[in-house]
């Protein structure tokens, strides 16, 4: 049966960040602890490596209240902006910056970063780093023109963002439209990065029950050109992990590099 749409207002009573974490992120009982963690790390670490992606600031799209995603990018870029529509994951990530006692632990994730980069004695320096470049956190709609109403942005060098586009779209036009607004965040030339899943209808964050757009790789692929952009890589990835399914009813992970055209 089809998952009904989760409205901005649901997230706002229901969604628990830290119920989240356990979920999907809890050394050895989270779902995402793996397949999905190994799967964005290692593409983020080949690319942010690589040199191709340079710049003085990026923006992470709809943060939650993780920061797994950005710990090859802090060796990039100085000046990191987390965001999200819901102040308690905001929250979350602010107590994560501050090094609050009851801030949610990513440090195995740090670490395997650090494995990845082969500085694995650097995890509380890799932590540290990110810190310092993650100087902003902000409130974010990415289905508003201006996402971060009523603040206007310097255009940034980089876009990246993790399970987020198809968690808040309605529909496919929907989708399209935030793929749009995203645009006008970025410098002619700067990159992108999507990393999600394909084939979902839903996932859990503890008993609490959210939807998720079914779409389409080529529905993406057009999203993404028809938004201004051109795509420099899509990588896709059948799920392994079945017995999870449960949990999040996703089919395949992908991971989306493109470059914004034009001259505005």
């Amino acid at each position: 049966m089809e998952t009904p749409f989760t409205k901005q207002e649901t997230y706002i009573r229901d969604f628990d960040p830290k119920e989240y974490f356990d979920t999907y992120y809890a050394p050895r009982k989270g779902a995402f602890v793996g397949e999905w963690t190994l799967f964005v790390l290692k593409n983020l670490h080949e690319l942010f490596s690589s040199g191709e992606v340079k710049g003085d600031t990026m923006i992470d799209i709809g943060s939650g209240p993780t920061i797994y995603h950005l710990l090859s990018a802090c060796e990039v870029f100085e000046n990191i902006i987390t965001s999200d529509f819901l102040e308690q994951n905001r929250e979350q990530l602010k107590k994560w910056l501050r090094k609050d006692p009851d801030m949610l632990d990513w440090s195995k994730v740090a670490q395997m970063v650090c494995d990845l980069e082969g500085n694995s004695e650097k995890r509380a320096e890799k932590e540290e780093k990110l810190r310092r470049a993650a100087k902003r956190v902000l409130k974010c709609d990415a289905l508003k023109t201006n996402p971060f109403e009523p603040l206007v942005l310097p255009k940034a060098d980089c876009l990246i963002s993790c399970l987020c586009l198809e968690v808040l779209s309605k529909d496919v036009d929907n989708f399209f439209n935030v793929v749009k607004n995203l645009n006008t965040l970025l410098k002619p030339g700067g990159h992108i990065m999507i990393m999600s899943v394909l084939g979902s209808t839903f996932y859990h964050v503890g008993e609490k029950k959210f939807s998720s757009l079914m779409i389409t790789k080529d529905e993406i692929e057009r999203a993404f050109t028809e938004g201004g952009y051109e795509i420099v890589k899509f990588k896709l990835k059948r799920r392994e992990e079945m017995s999870t399914m449960h949990i999040g009813d996703n089919e395949d992970l992908y991971c989306l590099h493109a470059r914004k055209l034009g001259k505005s």
